[in-house]
């Protein structure tokens, strides 16, 4: 198995059909990238444990970061048909993301990398790779290695992060734990938002509970947040925190 190098050359052309509410609506790939700096990764499945748990959750992360980048649009892009990259997108919640089924494989095809994944059950799917697409000119490429299994070490945002901005380092991921209607956690949302900073939200009652709260820090109080593993405390402490000079994120 090999692959072609699409260094270089135009996106395939390609019409894909979407459900976008109750309606049918055709998105060309005239529509997805002319005009913009896109970065597109595809994988062999949506509901799949790598694709589900790391390879589009880490994109809808670190969207900021990819803007930062003059990056217009993150597409993720499977063999799937419509309505199940829409259940996709609602259960993985990546509002960043747009997800384009290639129901067909036709995309795929005439980007050299439909592989058949009959072994699984699953008939022709992608090769996992991304990819930059400036005004449709494909300018660089991540493969995964050809190998068994469904490697996972190139198409990963990070890598793409790394060749838009060689400078660009990963920071320190943050988690807050919140209840509803807590105007503390609210200021403390904001202050990320103004800042860019990505983080995940653990809301009390549907996430989890004060109980584990308690458990965790002590305290029964939100927010709490954590900072790399760090415990930081609450709203006020978390302010301190970012007018520190040992601030990394």
């Amino acid at each position: 198995m090999s692959f072609k190098d699409m260094t270089g050359q135009k996106v395939p052309s390609v019409t894909f059909h979407t459900r976008q509410g109750d309606a049918w609506v055709d998105v060309t790939t005239d529509d997805l990238f002319k005009g913009k700096k896109v970065v597109l990764f595809s994988l062999p499945g949506a509901f799949t444990p790598t694709c589900s748990s790391t390879h589009l959750p880490r994109y809808n992360e670190l969207c900021n970061e990819f803007k930062k980048c003059g990056v217009d649009d993150i597409i993720c892009v499977s063999v799937n048909d419509t309505f199940v990259m829409n259940a996709w997108k609602a259960d993985q919640e990546c509002q960043n993301i747009t997800v384009i089924p290639d129901g067909n494989g036709e995309f795929t095809e005439g980007m050299g990398r439909l592989v058949g994944k009959e072994n699984l059950g699953f008939g022709k799917r992608s090769w996992r790779y991304s990819m930059l697409v400036e005004d449709g000119i494909i300018t660089k490429i991540f493969d995964e290695p050809q190998k068994d299994g469904d490697p996972f070490e190139v198409s990963d945002a990070e890598t793409m992060l790394k060749h838009l901005d060689p400078s660009w380092e990963v920071k320190p991921s943050v988690t807050l734990f919140t209840k509803p209607g807590c105007v503390h956690c609210a200021k403390a949302k904001q202050t990320l938002d103004e800042r860019g900073l990505a983080y995940e939200e653990i809301v009390l009652g549907r996430d989890a509970s004060m109980t584990s709260v308690r458990a965790i820090t002590g305290l029964e109080t939100t927010p709490q947040i954590f900072i790399g593993g760090k415990h930081i405390g609450g709203n006020d402490e978390f302010q301190e925190y970012l007018k520190s000079n040992d601030c990394t994120i």
